[in-house]
């Protein structure tokens, strides 16, 4: 018989990390960030059964967590709340107050593109840069880039019209490619 992994520490762990490092980024708010892994987590092992195994239990989780973040966000515009960014203390460690790298965080160079994305370090530049992005851009960006929702989803959760969601994700992708250009891949402002 299979071991269900849910019961396993090592994997609630690291999926566990996973899961609020994400929610974190989504959130902008480390409270209400494990308030929603905390409830993906629950809604997991209280749901077990209805797992069918049609994706991996980490995605299934994630997708759990994806609707959590969701309804926070709606909440959030229903409730017109101010969220504050802690998140600036973790970042102002890989710049100095010129905005440049710091000593010793810059990052390597690699060798192929594929070698590059593949970079753990990369992933944290362009974290960095996403954390350095106004709000509202990176959470339009990453509701489109990563949690894959379309435009009429993301102007119905975020409360805005179709054109501001193409602008805001132009100007993510301007900034994010500006900040990745500069801090990443060495090239002139």
């Amino acid at each position: 018989m299979a071991t269900d992994p849910l019961n396993d520490p090592e994997f609630l762990t690291g999926l566990r990390r996973d899961m609020l490092r994400f929610a974190e980024m989504q959130l902008r708010d480390k409270a209400q960030a494990e308030d929603a892994v905390q409830e993906a987590l629950a809604g997991a092992l209280g749901g077990r059964e209805k797992f069918a195994s049609r994706a991996s239990l980490r995605t299934w989780v994630l997708s759990i967590l994806k609707n959590k973040i969701v309804d926070a966000l709606r909440a959030r515009v229903r409730e017109k709340a101010v969220v504050t960014a802690d998140n600036d203390d973790d970042l102002d460690a890989f710049f100095d107050h010129r905005q440049h790298w710091a000593e010793d965080t810059r990052p390597s160079e690699w060798q192929t593109p594929q070698q590059a994305t593949e970079n753990k370090q990369f992933w944290e530049v362009f974290e960095a840069c996403l954390y350095r992005l106004p709000e509202a851009c990176a959470r339009i960006f990453t509701m489109r880039e990563v949690l894959g929702f379309d435009t009429d989803e993301i102007c119905q959760t975020v409360g805005i019209s179709a054109n501001n969601c193409f602008v805001q994700l132009h100007r993510a992708r301007l900034a994010l490619r500006a900040c990745l250009g500069a801090n990443w891949f060495g090239e002139a402002a």
